[in-house]
């Protein structure tokens, strides 16, 4: 950690996290979105 960041992750390391994490998270809000839409159409709420 003498670099000063308190990850332990070199500049490379933390670029490629980053690009695993982001995906990772849209690929989560799609099936999350799916699966609402579809559970909207089966039962609606709030009506």
């Amino acid at each position: 950690m003498s670099d000063g960041n308190l990850t332990g992750l070199s500049e490379e390391e933390a670029h490629e996290f980053h690009g695993i994490f982001t995906k990772s998270f849209m690929g989560f809000l799609v099936v999350a979105i799916v699966a609402h839409m579809l559970a909207w159409g089966w039962r609606p709420w709030g009506q």
